[in-house]
């Protein structure tokens, strides 16, 4: 979706209109979201935040790598997953997405919303919708899959709902490990723990990923946060 000025326009729009209406900016701010077609300021934000920010991801990943991708709901983590995806797929990369949330068409009508010219790369993602999404079935999936292939799990706290499937903590291992001995790149959208507050810090940051059942953090080697159309991107480990 195409703004009807720079983000920076916008902000000073919100600022006037804060002004001439005695209102807080937070509303101001979510009142022009609305004008632009978003719920809230913090998704429009989001969405500019994570289109280069992707490609920007992409260049620094190296094959092996886990990478989680986490924030709050509504402020961008998925979208930055799924643009990553069609990145990969742009550059000739297999690119798959497991998808513990979404239904292949809800998945498909995403990724093409946030399709750029040339299209066709989200045609090429590939998408596996399941319950039964595991360490051992993503693995199967990926068993031919070439050094540099993007896989993206959506999303890491749901992977161990099940009490048929193994614990978190082994499934992140296992996919740990293939990663490091195929080439691949997995990547993990994740929730952050709802103790984050932004009042104390701008961004969250690798203490504040939401554990229901532990996990060794430090086997991701590369992390992005995303708060309030701000984010950062770091090593790990």
């Amino acid at each position: 979706m195409k703004l009807s000025a720079p983000i920076f326009q916008l902000k000073r729009r919100a600022k006037l209109m804060a002004k001439a209406g005695n209102l807080p900016l937070h509303e101001a701010l979510d009142t022009i979201a609305r004008e632009e077609g978003f719920a809230r300021w913090s998704l429009l934000s989001a969405r500019i935040a994570t289109g280069s920010l992707s490609e920007t991801i992409l260049s620094r990943l190296e094959t092996g790598d886990l990478l989680l991708m986490a924030g709050r709901p509504g402020h961008g983590k998925t979208l930055l997953g799924l643009r990553l995806l069609l990145d990969a797929a742009r550059t000739g990369r297999r690119a798959v997405l497991f998808t513990l949330e979404f239904t292949e068409p809800q998945a498909r009508s995403h990724l093409r919303q946030l399709e750029k010219p040339p299209l066709g790369a989200a045609d090429q993602v590939e998408v596996v919708t399941s319950e039964a999404i595991s360490a051992d079935t993503i693995i199967a999936h990926l068993s031919d899959a070439a050094p540099g292939t993007v896989a993206v799990i959506d999303y890491l706290q749901i992977l161990d709902q099940q009490r048929s499937k193994p614990t978190l903590a082994d499934q992140v291992a296992a996919l740990s490990a293939y990663a490091q001995s195929t080439g691949l790149i997995v990547g993990f959208i994740s929730q952050i723990d709802r103790a984050f507050d932004p009042d104390a810090k701008r961004l969250p940051d690798i203490g504040d990923i939401r554990l229901p059942n532990l996990v060794d953090l430090g086997l991701f080697t590369k992390a992005c946060f995303l708060h309030n159309g701000e984010a950062q991107f770091q090593n790990v480990a």
